[in-house]
């Protein structure tokens, strides 16, 4: 069921941790929602952060229902509970990356926005910056892409290792890009500062014959997030945190071949913005999410066979 562009939607943000506020922020400030307010079982954390934006703390879970469209920040075990049950409820449902803790979890939840015709979205912010974006709408047949996302240590997210945390970006960038599912995935990967998986490396093939190299730490002395794709169409050197497309061509000339390389104009944008945007249209019927719940679950599979690799060895 589509709602008119005319009528303002009904929101909530359940979860007010680091990803909830901002989620909180942005749909709060837009003057095409209503918004209810938020709901998080840390009632200090929920008062924190509906008080410093001046919004509703709501009682229960059943309040949240509502809404016409809700975002889900909790902690990955309890979105399988938390979205399902506002799928039900009929509620449209954008839930964080990971979409679940398993692709069992993942796959009820899809059948549960198609039985009530609800968008059902996935948090993959990443997908939705605008450098990736322009970068995509360039290069077209990629061969070989690459992709660094460290980040030094923090005690947040230590609840997934670093593959789901922070990996799992690039691994849905790299099935976009692929079109396809992979043929082949190794990696290495070993815990430094916690139980979990800190540091990761893989390598992802494709039946096409295109190769992904990811790197994944979150252990690193510097702050590097950076995706560079070798393209029939030529080299693209895309910044995620700067926003910035750097592209080389190879040009014939009368005197030989030479490098053209060239500065990508790119529309600087929150992504986290661009990505409520995304899920506001489609919860109006003017478009199919950018990553549904079928893409959010194929990056979840990914994933896990990332991690199984890591452990076979």
């Amino acid at each position: 069921m589509n709602i008119s562009t005319d009528t303002p939607l009904k929101a909530a943000v359940v979860g007010t941790g680091h990803l909830g506020r901002h989620h909180v922020r942005i749909l709060s400030q837009r003057p095409d929602i209503d918004f209810l307010g938020a709901y998080d079982t840390n009632a200090e954390q929920l008062a924190a952060i509906t008080g410093e934006h001046g919004v509703e703390a709501l009682p229960s879970l059943e309040s949240v229902r509502e809404a016409d469209l809700v975002v889900v920040a909790t902690p990955t075990v309890a979105h399988r509970e938390v979205a399902g049950d506002l799928l039900a409820a009929g509620c449209h449902v954008m839930v964080e990356k990971p979409i679940t803790t398993t692709v069992a979890e993942a796959e009820e939840l899809i059948a549960l926005a198609d039985a009530n015709d609800r968008v059902l979205a996935v948090g993959h912010v990443e997908f939705h910056n605008p450098a990736v974006q322009a970068a995509l709408d360039l290069a077209g047949g990629v061969r070989y892409m690459e992709t660094q996302r460290l980040s030094p240590f923090t005690a947040r997210s230590v609840d997934v290792d670093v593959i789901l945390d922070l990996m799992i970006h690039d691994l849905q960038i790299t099935l976009a890009v692929a079109g396809e599912e992979p043929s082949d995935i190794r990696a290495v990967g070993v815990n430094v500062l916690t139980d979990k998986v800190d540091l990761c490396h893989a390598w992802v093939e494709f039946p096409s014959g295109l190769v992904a190299n990811l790197t994944a730490s979150r252990v690193s002395a510097e702050r590097i997030r950076k995706l560079r794709l070798f393209a029939n169409e030529g080299y693209f050197s895309i910044d995620y945190a700067e926003q910035t497309v750097q592209s080389a061509r190879l040009v014939q000339s009368e005197t030989g071949a030479d490098i053209k390389p060239r500065l990508v104009e790119v529309e600087s944008q929150e992504p986290l913005g661009a990505e409520i945007d995304a899920f506001v249209r489609a919860c109006r019927g003017q478009k199919s999410p950018m990553v549904d719940g079928r893409t959010g679950a194929a990056a979840l599979a990914a994933a896990i066979k990332v991690r199984e690799s890591v452990e076979a060895r």
